[in-house]
């Protein structure tokens, strides 16, 4: 291996001025082994370079060439693979890893130390050494042919030290002077060693010649320690007689530092002093105005409620460490205390007074409103008791106790006194819709309104299917009986209800709305924490200092309050309890009185539900009229339930014709009501569904009848109705019954056809039925040209058949169909001429169909009608005109 590095370093390196520090001989892993050398080489000129060389043999001799270069400042890791047994391999990590097999363990431990000793000597770089051995890197390994490998040129390297300019000039020079320094080094060696036995000679007698000098020294050296002593004697002297002084002044200090102290804590003192003098000292004429200030006055509730805010600073005050432990503090608390309990009492007894005595005035003026249909106003006692409202506001802060015990009492005497009032109230209101019936009932002679189909359904219940002359006739008589019809009778009886049960909410709304309003301001439930209502009755905890200011945490925890809102709810529920009772009753009267009473009731209420929720739609008169409207809404849907079933119902006379259906003039009546009534509503929704569900009916239900009818023709029945309701809803413009206009235009249109071919039926029988085996003959095959050759339709039966026909009894057979049409029809949808412009049409269209056949299978014959398209329309135009 030496003579492989030595000839590598003459061949390769040196001409790169380049010197070889380490080499390894190695095989890429894995691979067929072809052997290789890396070296570890360092630059003979600076800036020092350091490199790593792979050295490979040449294929083509014995001399070596170098493969590849790295530079060991781009080397970032080596991996010896294991650090504690032998193992010839390790990696190389430059820009990628590069594996490789050594010959033997320890040219890889020598080469790696290398590497370690370059890298600390060059880069300081930090390179990784993974997997070897500290002991390796802290000194290199002196074994074997490691040793002969790179540890003597390592020591070399560490030992080496180039030479300075100067150094070398001098060695030039010197050489210069002896000629035969070069070709005879051992004379000139020689020559070195004598001059340098000569300076060795001076340097010694130049030592002993400053002997003398040294003892002149060392004399001098003695008097200057003489010296120091006698200065550290006087300095101890001068340190003796200041140690008295410096006592004195530590007394001193120590006087100033005491005094200090306790001026700091007179000042101190005085500010603690002041803080309580300031903030729990409680004037005399506070403490009067709580003892025995005048409750009743403005003056003395404005004078008690500057007291009881004083009061409550002081009681409040954030006092500091410390201050609790003063007896001055302990009495002015214990005089707080007694001062705040003393106010509470006070207060308490004169607004509970205050609530009796109001509960019981209020109910002797009752008798003012029971004439007309009012509430009385509370503002009054509103105003008198909203002075107070900043003591209750202090109450509720100091003593929740009383507080919520005033609030009970408050809840309770004004339950019974609302109670008592909308009572009262309600009682008015039935009163004046029962006394509206009955009027109607001894002036008309009727019962509510069952001569209508659009009445209660008591009177549903009496409704038969009559003929037109009867209905006419009772229409007649109803009309006879007085100024106002019963229609008439009916609306006025409805607008008057409508605008009593709208009074009724009217006067309701701004009750509860005043009441809450006065609830929320009074008992100051608008700007603190959620408290239990006062309907809980929660138990309180005693101390010393009296009740706790706060709710105790069991109470807390029990209370599914989650606001104020919900507070002042459950006192107006309690307030007002019988209020939603008594608007269930008034409804059922309503409804009992008529039930298209319930439209009234479903808009007014909707109305102002809608107007409650856009204030507060937790509020309780949002919740209340939202429950009452749930019971309206019911009523409603049970009256379309009821028309419907009464529909079924039906029952028809076979004796008299049908005409128009009651429910059918029922549905008109009561669509126009809900149009007028329902115009500006804000559920028009629930309207909308009724309406729909009732037309269905009426479908149903007519072509029911249509198929029962016996003494009228099914498709004249479907015909009328079905008119009248396309009128109505065309009239009306009901935009979610479009889809049923329509279908009741088209089966009109369907059924007026129908009845006008079945009724007119054959005119011309037996010429129809000549044609008819025409068509036949055509429809066989035989050409059209040739029919009039067929012995049965030759030209001569057609004219005796043609002969019969005779204008004077086409016009005859006509007169006697409009008659039987003028008894099928009913007067009131006007429909003969529609249906006699019909027949005419139809009329004409036979007989146009007629002379085309002539024209076709009987060509150049000249066989006509016994009469003409004008004779025709004479004899039409005529029979109307003599009817």
């Amino acid at each position: 291996m030496t003579a492989i590095k030595h000839a590598l370093q003459r061949d390769i390196f040196t001409p790169n001025d380049e010197r070889l520090l380490g080499i390894v001989n190695v095989c890429k892993a894995g691979k067929k082994k072809k052997n290789c050398f890396l070296c570890a080489t360092v630059t003979t000129e600076r800036p020092i370079q350091v490199k790593v060389v792979k050295v490979k043999k040449s294929d083509k001799g014995d001399f070596y060439k170098r493969q590849q270069t790295w530079e060991l400042r781009d080397l970032t890791e080596v991996d010896a693979k294991d650090a504690s047994k032998e193992n010839p391999e390790f990696d190389l990590h430059f820009e990628k890893v590069y594996r490789w097999v050594a010959s033997s363990a320890a040219e890889k431990n020598s080469f790696i130390s290398c590497i370690w000793k370059l890298n600390q000597r060059y880069l300081r770089k930090k390179v990784e050494f993974v997997n070897v051995s500290s002991q390796l890197l802290e000194e290199s390994v002196p074994s074997g042919e490691s040793q002969s490998v790179a540890g003597g040129d390592e020591d070399a390297l560490d030992d080496y030290q180039e030479l300075s300019t100067r150094e070398e000039q001098d060695i030039e020079s010197m050489m210069e002077m002896c000629e035969y320094a070069v070709s005879n080094a051992e004379g000139f060696a020689e020559q070195l060693s004598r001059e340098l036995q000569v300076l060795d000679g001076a340097n010694i007698q130049s030592i002993m010649a400053s002997e003398k000098q040294v003892n002149i020294l060392m004399q001098l050296l003695d008097e200057a320690l003489g010296e120091v002593d006698t200065i550290e004697g006087k300095l101890s002297s001068y340190e003796e007689m200041l140690q008295s002084v410096k006592e004195q002044m530590d007394q001193i200090s120590q006087s100033n530092r005491l005094i200090q102290i306790s001026n700091t804590n007179n000042v101190k003192l005085l500010d603690e002093i002041q803080f309580l003098v300031n903030y729990m000292d409680l004037s005399k004429g506070h403490i009067r105005a709580l003892q025995e200030g005048d409750l009743t006055s403005p003056k003395g509730i404005e004078a008690c409620i500057n007291a009881s805010e004083a009061l409550s600073q002081c009681m409040n005050v954030a006092l500091r460490p410390g201050h609790e432990k003063l007896m001055a503090v302990t009495q002015q608390h214990l005089l707080f205390a007694e001062l705040r309990d003393t106010f509470a009492r006070r207060l308490t007894n004169h607004l509970n007074n205050v609530f009796v005595h109001q509960g019981h005035d209020q109910s002797s003026t009752l008798s003012q409103h029971t004439a007309e249909l009012s509430l009385p106003k509370h503002s009054p006692l509103h105003r008198d008791l909203l002075r107070y409202s900043k003591l209750m506001e202090w109450l509720k802060n100091t003593h929740r106790e009383k507080y919520e015990g005033l609030s009970r009492t408050y809840v309770d005497y004004m339950s019974r006194l609302y109670e008592r009032e909308i009572k009262d109230f309600f009682e008015v209101a039935k009163i004046k819709m029962a006394g509206t019936t009955k009027e109607a009932k001894g002036k008309f002679g009727l019962h509510g309104s069952s001569g209508k189909l659009t009445g209660s359904t008591s009177s549903l219940n009496k409704l038969t299917v009559q003929g037109s002359n009867s209905r006419r006739s009772q229409s007649s008589s109803l009309l006879d009986m007085g100024n106002m019809s019963a229609s008439d009778l009916d609306v006025a009886d409805r607008t008057k209800f409508d605008k009593i049960f709208e009074q009724v909410l009217s006067e309701l709304e701004p009750l509860c709305l005043a009441e809450q309003d006065f609830i929320s301001k009074f008992f100051k439930l608008q700007q603190h924490p959620a408290v239990m209502p006062p309907l809980a009755q929660p138990e309180t905890e005693e101390t010393d200092g009296g009740t706790l200011s706060r709710m105790p945490p069991q109470a807390e925890h029990r209370q599914s309050l989650s606001s104020e809102k919900d507070v002042v709810r459950l006192m107006m529920n309690k307030i007002f309890q019988s209020i939603e009772t008594e608007l269930n009753s008034l409804i059922a009267l309503g409804d009992k009185i008529d039930s298209f009473n319930s439209l009234y009731m479903l808009v007014k209420m909707s109305h102002h539900v809608w107007t409650a929720e856009n204030v507060d739609p937790a509020s309780y008169l949002s919740t209340t009229l939202g429950n009452v409207l749930v019971t309206v809404k019911r009523n409603f849907d049970k009256c379309i339930s009821a028309q419907i079933r009464q529909m079924e119902e039906v029952k028809i006379s076979k004796k008299s014709k049908v005409g128009i259906l009651l429910f059918v003039t029922g549905f008109e009546e009561f669509a126009e009501l809900a149009e007028t009534i329902f115009r500006n509503a804000e559920r028009r929704g629930d309207l909308d569904k009724a309406y729909v569900k009732l037309i269905r009916a009426v479908f149903v239900n007519v072509e029911k009848v249509a198929n029962e009818s016996q003494k009228t023709p099914r498709d004249v029945v479907m015909m009328e109705n079905f008119h009248h309701i396309f009128s109505t809803l065309s009239r009306l413009k009901i935009s979610c019954l479009e889809a049923e206009r329509r279908e009741a235009k088209h089966k009109y249109t369907d059924h007026l056809q129908s009845y006008v071919i079945n009724s007119l039926g054959q005119p011309l029988e037996k010429l129809n039925h000549f044609f008819e085996g025409v068509e036949a003959r055509v429809a066989q095959g035989v050409r059209e040209e040739e029919v009039s050759y067929q012995l049965a339709f030759n030209k001569q039966e057609l004219r005796k058949v043609i002969k019969e026909y005779p204008g004077k009894e086409v016009k005859k057979g006509l007169d006697n169909l409009y008659k039987k049409v003028d008894k099928h029809l009913c007067e009131e949808e006007s429909l003969l001429q529609v249906v006699w412009h019909s027949m005419q049409e139809e009329f004409i269209r036979q007989y146009k169909h007629f002379e085309d056949l002539i024209g076709r299978c009987y060509p150049g014959s000249g066989i006509t009608m016994e009469f003409t398209i004008q004779d025709m329309l004479e004899y039409f135009s005529s029979i109307a005109q003599s009817h």
